[in-house]
């Protein structure tokens, strides 16, 4: 079994606060050492022990690898007109998620899986090691467990989305599809994945429908989550708190109620700052949520519709801009509050017994993913202990 010191970090995140200086439990000149593809050991560079191999950081960063816990990989085509449209103020009707439903259910299942690892590859080379991504462009039984069998050959966090629209097949007819994806479709889907979820909004799913989508996942042993209050106030917020789900995605428009809500559960609210921008749109205020006491995790929502980007730091940097979050604050939303998101507890930190997934920068210090919007800092990456960049 090899051992591999990463020493000479100048400043090192571990998300946890034993260990370090702060919320971020930074510590200064730094090791880490890596062993069977955990975290063995952390502390000062000079008392780091004996290992096989050595690393030298170079007085560099180190934190740990990003948690997107919130994606939609797998898909095919390309919406850049209605992209192109949007932005140019001129007005677009070709479909929307449609538009994807239909290139994805005409794209083979080779096509999908080698989008879903360019966009891998993409965001782990921008210091992503964990991701979740989810079902919801296929939208018939058939598309939707291809979807996530493809997904769970290469993610563990895989989401049934059955529930994203009401498909083109039965506009005539919401209550029949809710039927489906209730029954034969979450029969056979519900063996590739861990979570369930339902965009609960206006033109999608109201409330009871989400109810009866989010209670069905859950009896077949799935765990809940929920796109809720994107584009206006609705019950997505307090129905996920109430069924104990994961997560409340998105979280745009919130009374503060839903705040109240968020700050005495265990449910994580995860902010998509890629959605507002390329939409436009009201940012989440990130500040009045982390006040409040609320857990609060930051995530990509990577779709070709509505936010086609897989990078976390530039995440980040648009919450810390944007959203009213500190750069400390961006970081640990990003790591451990996308762990969170997950409940996970073996990623998201760098302490003893945690997952080897840690990312270098070119920086020495994690506030330069805010400081220096776009430029590409992640210059290592190592995922359960190998250097996979």
């Amino acid at each position: 079994m090899t051992t591999t010191a990463i020493t000479n970090i100048g400043s090192l995140v571990t998300n946890d606060p034993a260990l370090g200086e702060g919320p971020l439990g930074l510590v200064q000149d730094a090791a880490v050492v890596i062993e069977d593809g955990t975290i063995a050991w952390v502390g000062p560079t000079a008392n780091a022990p004996a290992t096989d191999e050595r690393f030298d950081a170079d007085r560099r960063a180190v934190i740990p690898g990003f948690v997107d816990s919130h994606s939609h990989l797998v898909f095919a085509g390309d919406r850049t007109q209605e992209f192109n449209a949007r932005m140019s103020g001129r007005n677009y009707s070709a479909g929307g998620i449609r538009t994807t439903v239909a290139a994805t259910r005409a794209a083979t299942d080779a096509e999908l899986e080698a989008n879903l690892l360019r966009h891998l590859h993409e965001a782990r080379r921008q210091g992503t090691t964990t991701f979740e991504t989810k079902s919801g462009y296929g939208l018939t039984v058939e598309d939707e467990a291809r979807a996530l069998r493809i997904a769970a050959a290469h993610t563990e966090e895989v989401t049934y989305l059955g529930a994203h629209i009401v498909s083109p097949d039965y506009t005539e007819d919401p209550a029949a599809y809710v039927d489906l994806v209730t029954g034969p479709m979450l029969d056979a889907c519900a063996p590739y994945a861990r979570w369930v979820d339902v965009f609960c909004e206006k033109g999608a799913f109201d409330g009871d429908q989400a109810r009866a989508v989010l209670t069905a996942g859950r009896a077949k042993g799935l765990i809940p989550r929920i796109h809720a209050n994107q584009l206006s106030h609705g019950p997505g917020v307090q129905l996920g708190v109430e069924l104990g789900a994961a997560s409340a995605d998105h979280c745009t428009h919130l009374t503060d109620a839903d705040v109240d809500a968020l700050a005495n559960s265990e449910t994580v609210a995860t902010l998509l700052p890629g959605a507002e921008f390329s939409t436009r749109a009201q940012w989440p205020d990130a500040r009045r949520l982390i006040d409040a006491g609320a857990t609060v995790a930051l995530s990509t929502d990577c779709n070709p519709g509505s936010s086609y980007t897989s990078s976390m730091p530039f995440c980040i940097a648009l919450a810390v801009r944007d959203m009213g979050m500190t750069p400390d604050e961006a970081l640990w939303s990003a790591t451990a509050g996308g762990a969170r998101a997950l409940r996970r507890t073996d990623i998201g930190r760098l302490a003893p017994g945690s997952r080897a997934d840690l990312a270098l920068l070119d920086a020495p210090s994690h506030v330069h993913l805010a400081y220096r919007p776009g430029v590409p800092l992640v210059s290592a990456v190592w995922q359960k202990g190998e250097r996979v960049h």
